[in-house]
């Protein structure tokens, strides 16, 4: 522990142990409750980011956890303020990434307003963190953050919350001592698991990659890249493990959109072991499995959550980046295996991708959005989705070429959180292109941050893809067979909300015009609003149609 020193607010401390902790942001909206915290961060080494809406800022600590490993800070006051973090709470639950909440809350050892905006927060939370608690004395908060940033930041990451209220907030701490902070730590694999993995991929005859959610950390990456060069066994990736081991490698056969039908189930379907990497609950299955069929090799951080249609015979648990190491070093005999029905779905499914990329009709189809934000965008630029349909064809489009570029929520699948996360990107990465697809339906849920982002000095380009309706809800009512009826509404001009906020607003007028209006606005800075008509008729074709008429290769 560090030494003591003069005595300090327990605002104060809250404040020194946040910067013991590395931290670089808080991002949010204060209170009254909150004046004490929001003084000392005035003059501490930690800038702080006022948001239009506490969602927005739950969302962008979030991100920043996801992008570096280490748990992003949000603040909101009590009642309303922090009843609208909870969205954000669960996006950092279901997506694995780490995040400390704090909020206010009134007096507790006074009352003078009764329950006036009084809600049990803590109470509220507990569904939603590893860790909820209300600081009742300043002298326990070091070891409170301590603890807060190790359970958000340990296996398997995720949300933390702490409520301050405002006369703790006030008092006097005395004595005083910061606890260091600590690397968290993840347990190994044991020798026995490693050596039964590495035997029945030794034995398969066509092995398959999956790579997972829990393979999106950076310890992990090197690794797994380490074994399928060895190996040469080709993979594929659910939404939220794309761009893990880039789109572009030779050995990459898609993305699992869709749990099932798509081409490249075809190969999982000939596969006779699956080796599934990161494996997390949170996204939909990325294939069925079926009694009598197909031998799993589950390498996770923790073991298998077993179910109907997920249920591996074989678990690796511990950190997974060791694990492949391990696996990498022990393999011997791999050069029996038979890939090459993989490599035909490989061309089966990029000659699927490329169809209609270049399609000149408009309004735009998506196929042609995603073809030629993936040209504007170089292999470092960063690409965060909003929840829609347009997700899907990202997913299944969209070729990574380095890991952290393409960031989607296939966990609670929110909308409105596109636009925020596209702005911690571009916070932490301010010389790479960055770009935020949104929806009509999903940008305007969080739209006010637009205000946020020029404030901020950001470069970032904002896709409003605009079909005046929620997209994905009517691709769902056509799959179903229902009428096509309740989900279409209005737009404001995008071209002048844009301007309204001193961003550049600008609508794509035909298709050859997309991209060198894109490439314009990256070229001149700041941040730019983009209104992009799409036409979504291609989804019952292309999604539902096809995938219907689909015949696996012999």
């Amino acid at each position: 522990m560090s030494p003591s020193s003069s005595p300090v607010k327990t605002s104060e401390l809250l404040v020194k142990a946040l910067e013991g902790e590395g931290v670089r942001y808080v991002f949010g909206v204060p209170g009254e409750e909150n004046l004490d915290f929001l003084e000392a961060l005035r003059t501490s080494t930690i800038e702080f980011v006022l948001t239009r809406h506490e969602q927005a800022a739950a969302f962008m600590a979030a991100t920043y956890g996801r992008l570096t490993g280490r748990a992003g800070v949000c603040l909101a006051t009590l009642g309303p303020g922090a009843a609208n973090l909870v969205t954000g709470a669960a996006y950092a639950q279901l997506g694995a990434m780490p995040m400390v909440m704090i909020t206010g809350q009134k007096p507790i050892t006074r009352s003078k307003q009764g329950r006036f905006q009084i809600v049990d927060v803590v109470s509220m939370m507990r569904p939603l963190t590893k860790f909820t608690r209300q600081i009742v004395h300043g002298n326990t908060v070091p070891a409170l953050v301590r603890e807060c940033f190790r359970l958000s930041e340990e296996e398997r990451p995720g949300p933390v919350h702490l409520e301050l209220p405002e006369d703790i907030a006030g008092e006097v701490v005395e004595d005083w001592h910061l606890i260091p902070r600590r690397a968290p730590c993840l347990s190994c694999a044991s020798r026995a698991s490693v050596a039964k993995a590495a035997e029945m991929i030794e034995a398969a005859s066509s092995p398959l990659l999956l790579i997972g959610a829990g393979t999106n950390r950076k310890q992990v990456i090197e690794p797994l890249r380490a074994f399928v060069e060895k190996t040469g066994i080709p993979f594929f990736n659910t939404q939220m493990g794309k761009g893990v081991i880039g789109g572009a490698h030779p050995l990459y056969i898609g993305t699992a959109a869709l749990s099932d039908n798509d081409y490249l189930h075809c190969a999982i379907d000939r596969a006779d072991l699956v080796i599934n990497a990161g494996h997390d609950v949170v996204e939909k299955p990325p294939f069925f499995m079926r009694p009598g069929g197909k031998t799993v090799i589950h390498v996770n951080y923790s073991p298998a959550e077993v179910d109907t249609v997920y249920f591996p015979q074989h678990d690796v648990v511990g950190d997974i980046g060791n694990s492949f190491s391990r696996l990498t070093e022990r393999l011997s005999r791999t050069d029996h295996h038979d890939f090459s029905y993989f490599m035909k779905i490989r061309q089966e499914v990029l000659g699927h991708m490329a169809m209609d990329a270049d399609s000149n009709r408009f309004p735009l189809l998506p196929q042609r959005v995603v073809a030629d934000v993936r040209k504007v965008l170089p292999a470092d630029g960063i690409v965060a989705l909003d929840n829609g349909i347009f997700k899907i064809w990202f997913a299944r489009n969209y070729r990574t070429n380095r890991d952290n570029t393409i960031l989607l929520d296939n966990a609670l699948a929110t909308m409105g959180a596109g636009l925020p996360s596209a702005m911690v990107a571009a916070m932490l990465k301010p010389d790479r292109r960055v770009m935020a697809v949104c929806g009509d339906g999903g940008f305007m849920m969080n739209s006010q941050e637009m205000e946020t982002a020029v404030r901020l000095g950001l470069n970032l380009v904002v896709l409003v893809l605009r079909d005046n309706s929620y997209g994905m809800i009517r691709w769902k009512q056509a799959m179903d067979g229902y009428a096509d009826w309740g989900l279409e509404y209005g737009n404001p001009d995008f071209v002048l909300y844009g301007k309204a906020y001193g961003a550049g607003g600008h609508r794509v007028e035909s298709a050859d015009s997309f991209l060198p209006l894109m490439e314009r606005c990256f070229e001149e800075g700041g941040v730019h609003l983009i209104d992009v008509p799409v036409d979504y008729s291609e989804n019952q074709r292309v999604l539902i149609n096809e995938l219907a008429a689909r015949v696996c290769l012999l």
